[in-house]
């Protein structure tokens, strides 16, 4: 069983950057795919990106966005910059069933319970 904890969540002016960390226990995940969803208000959950065999990005935040992950600390980061207002959402990180990324909810079996991201113009 794994548990994920997402932090680092705020509220944040339109250009501003804040970083989010995601800390697994249970086990480790450094095997597994790591992954960022979003859900914005009064929206369905989106992917943002993605860490597997190699990393891939939604195309609305490609270019702003960067996921890392530290194996050793068993932690996933999604370090945001040039936030906008439509990134403001509740950030999840997820752990997947397979090694490499997917954009698709069902391939992840672990999510947290969310971090709060308000970017204001």
């Amino acid at each position: 069983q794994v548990q994920l904890v997402e932090s680092g969540g705020g509220l944040v002016q339109a250009g501003g950057s804040l970083r989010l960390s995601c800390a697994a226990s249970g086990r480790t995940v450094s095997s597994n795919a790591m992954a960022w969803f979003r859900q914005p208000p009064g929206k369905e959950r989106e992917f943002v990106a993605a860490s597997g065999l190699n990393t891939f990005y939604s195309s609305s935040v490609k270019g702003r966005f960067t996921i890392s992950r530290d194996n050793a600390k068993n932690t996933l980061y999604l370090q945001m910059n040039s936030l906008k207002p439509d990134d403001t959402a509740v950030y999840y990180c997820a752990a997947g069933r397979y090694r490499d990324w997917s954009t698709n909810e069902n391939d992840y079996a672990y999510w947290g319970p969310g971090t709060q991201v308000t970017v204001s113009s």
